[in-house]
């Protein structure tokens, strides 16, 4: 089919989003709408002494102002990681407030709001607010949170310690060490990153007959509006009495990547400040005013020591972990790094004992949130510098190594270390295949090619595996108009990654229709009731598998009227390519003239709609891949150059090979982007030194290599696609394979370890 399934189809989203015809938030201009500014604190840590608004109300244009004072009706903001240490007892979760009440404790906290006539007018009245604050000293490196030294940041807690996650015997995967015929060690650092999505943070909020309306970027309203409805549960406000509720639409959103899947305080207050002001309110927020505002992303400290046989086998892994959450926990915070990312610690190779310890402590910094692969990317970044730095260590080429340690798929199903269950994998033919891709045996020619230019070459790989699935439930539901257009309505959000286009392709190929005829709904809780929206590679193999099987099912459902309509029996019934025949007669009806049928009182007036809930049961698919880096760096500058990128992955079936390519490219240059050049950097008093893009730095087109990518499509017997997930990978794979790559260019200087970001002036001097 030619829009079917496998097909690299272009997304029928770009021509709109191209023309300049797309919906962000910030195009949504309402009548008589006012605007939101924010006081933020510009203390890390402090007792707020004076906070005075008297004089705000008295600025032109300003309608309100509001401080903790003004919104105690509204809960706090949610963490929905629920964690246990080792002996049963409960994660410490602070609260959360939405404006600061007596203490601030980042750079950038929320202190009040101004709401006025023009964001102008609302910025000149923030700068009018009285702020005095009696500073503490602020903790800004996670090595020093659990210092005794250190004051705590939360006065209800002892200690900065949120929870110590612990997985494994310790004692046994000590004793195992010991006896050991090798013990590597690796000391490493996932440095911290600011997301930056094209489209900065917008929130409008409307109050209506029907309740409160908010347009919001996000990962899924549905998920969104339910978050809202716990910080309004007990509120008493005038547009949400009765049976009033909370709509959230989500338009257009440029990028997502984690962050998109927390509501902001910025959200609470506008909808807050609509209901009281009774008139539209939107805020937007500038660039810089994000490096404070937006969560931040991976931020942790490990040390992994693992044990080899004499032969290469891996005998046992101790990864320990300080995990930096900032001054609070987001949504999913602690979970990041303990249970997201311990799900796969080890990767894909056979751990026959592992004690897996995350230490997650508060500091003065923005709270971390989830940033693209959450957890995973950093599990598997660990892993290959082991097996890079072991390789070494035991002297046995390193494509070997793995090979003697990776999961076989005879081997499959395979239950981690975690006790999560691995079904389908082929990682040494992925490796190969990525091999042969990026011309593996041939490098030592090419050497030679940069050691007469003076420059060193270097080439890594970084394999990875990772999990994704992200709920167990997701709905679709499909309507088969009278004209023939089909809707379908997911619970999955697309902000990129082409769910209109995947999805079409889906059910095409079910309904045997017009890719152009199916039109997707997404984003609206007025239009879409359930939904787990999109995060964790999950819309494959949730919301794809939802729509297929809501495609079969309408079909099932519409041979019961096909059979009235054609006089036979329902077994007799067959559906090929958009039509109903049977084999007692020549006669047909097509899936539309069945839709114009059961609007009919004799099918009972309903129309043709069949809306599916699938829920996939426990378990995980398991996306995998190959990449491979080749570097240069010129040693009297320290600059790296990327020459080569390959990648091969398993993502299972690829639904649109097109898709899945940008997909790969995309995660990549995100993963390149930790390795080479991003890093959000705190001074020692918790001010944030890199706070615009002139001191953050990001990945520009001519700094990337063509990304070559191929696939080993090996499907997943859990669902019935075969899909796995693709969203993730590249970000899971860059940083190892760029590291390892400038490691074994400076190999030959006697430089074993290097940290991200590595800038040129670490490089330099690495190899001075």
């Amino acid at each position: 089919m030619k829009f079917g399934i496998g097909q690299s189809v272009p997304r029928t989203e770009d021509p709109r989003l191209i023309t300049g015809n797309g919906q962000f938030t910030d195009d949504i201009q309402l009548p008589n709408q006012l605007h939101m500014r924010i006081l933020r604190s510009p203390y890390a840590h402090g007792r707020i002494t004076e906070l005075d608004v008297s004089n705000v109300l008295a600025t032109p244009g300003v309608h309100g102002v509001y401080t903790a004072q003004d919104i105690t009706q509204l809960g706090p903001l949610p963490c929905r990681a629920q964690l246990k240490d080792a002996n049963g007892e409960p994660a410490f979760i602070p609260r959360r407030p939405i404006l600061a009440e007596d203490n601030v404790l980042y750079v950038g906290q929320p202190i009040a709001a101004v709401v006025a006539e023009t964001r102008d007018q609302a910025q000149d009245a923030v700068e009018a607010i009285a702020l005095s604050v009696d500073e503490l000293p602020a903790c800004s490196q996670p090595e020093l949170a659990l210092d005794p030294d250190t004051q705590p940041l939360h006065a209800a807690h002892p200690n900065n310690l949120c929870v110590h996650y612990q997985l494994g015997e310790a004692s046994a995967v000590e004793e195992t060490l010991v006896a050991s015929a090798h013990q590597v060690v690796v000391e490493l650092v996932n440095n911290r990153v600011a997301p930056s999505p094209l489209e900065p943070r917008a929130s409008v909020a409307q109050p209506t007959d029907q309740g409160l309306t908010l347009y919001n970027p996000s990962q899924g309203a549905v998920a969104q509006k339910a978050v809202l409805r716990s910080v309004f549960k007990h509120a008493d406000l005038p547009s949400l009495r009765g049976d009033k509720d909370i709509r959230v639409i989500s338009p257009d959103t440029g990028g997502g990547f984690g962050i998109r899947g927390e509501v902001s305080a910025e959200a609470c207050l506008v909808l807050f400040a609509a209901d009281q002001l009774n008139c539209p309110v939107r805020y937007l927020g500038d660039r810089s005013e994000m490096f404070i505002a937006d969560a931040h992303g991976r931020d942790n400290l490990t040390t992994a020591t693992a044990g080899f046989d004499a032969t290469g086998k891996l005998t046992a892994l101790r990864v320990e972990t300080t995990a930096n959450l900032g001054a609070y926990c987001t949504a999913v915070g602690p979970f990041v790094p303990t249970m997201a990312g311990g799900r796969i610690v080890g990767s894909a190779y056979r751990i026959p004992q592992l004690h897996h310890s995350v230490r997650c402590v508060f500091t003065n910094t923005m709270p971390v949130a989830a940033y693209r692969g959450a957890g995973r990317p950093e599990a598997c970044y660990v892993m290959e510098r082991v097996m890079e730095r072991a390789a070494r260590q035991l002297g046995i080429d390193g494509v070997t190594l793995r090979k003697i340690n990776f999961i076989s798929a005879e081997e499959m199903p395979y239950t981690l270390p975690s006790g999560v269950v691995i079904s389908s994998g082929e990682f040494a033919q992925t490796m190969d295949m990525a091999l042969a891709q990026a011309d593996w045996q041939n490098y030592a020619a090419r050497v030679a090619e940069s050691s007469a230019k003076g420059r060193l070459r270097g080439i890594g790989l970084g394999y990875y595996i990772e999990t994704s699935g992200g709920g167990v439930e997701e709905e679709a539901r499909i309507t088969i108009r009278e004209d023939g257009q089909i809707d379908v309505v997911v619970g999955t959000f697309s902000h990129g990654q082409g769910h209109r286009t995947a999805y079409a392709q889906i059910l095409s190929e079910v309904l045997e229709v017009d890719f152009q005829r199916i039109n997707i709904i997404q984003g609206d809780t007025d239009m879409v009731g359930f939904g787990g929206g999109t995060g964790g590679s999950r819309s494959s193999q949730m919301g794809g598998v939802a729509v297929q099987k809501a495609g079969n099912a309408v079909v099932d459902q519409a041979k019961h009227i096909a059979s009235e309509m054609l006089q036979v029996a329902v077994n007799s019934v067959a559906y090929e390519q958009g039509e109903f025949v049977t084999s007692e007669h020549d006669a047909t009806v097509s899936l539309s003239q069945v839709a114009a049928a059961a609007r009919s009182e004799q099918f009972g007036g309903a129309g043709l709609q069949t809306t599916l809930r699938y829920n996939r049961g426990e378990g995980f698919t398991f996306p995998n891949g190959c990449h491979v880096a080749e570097v240069e760096i010129d040693p009297e500058t320290g600059v790296i150059e990327i020459l080569n990128y390959c990648a091969t992955d398993d993502c299972g079936r690829v639904i649109n090979p097109l898709l899945a390519s940008g997909q790969v490219h995309g995660g990549v240059v995100q993963g390149l982007g930790q390795a080479l050049y991003e890093y959000v950097v705190y001074d020692d008093d918790g001010q944030l030194v890199s706070g615009s893009f002139m001191d953050y730095a990001m990945p520009r087109a001519d700094q990337v290599a063509d990304v070559a990518v191929d696939f080993n499509e090996v499907l997943d017997p859990n669902n019935e696609l075969g899909v796995k997930g693709i969203g993730e990978g590249g970000a899971c794979a860059a940083p190892s394979a760029v590291v390892n790559a400038v490691l074994d260019a400076m190999a030959c200087r006697g430089v074993e370890t290097i940290d991200m970001p590595m800038t040129p002036l670490r490089v330099w001097q690495a190899l001075q």
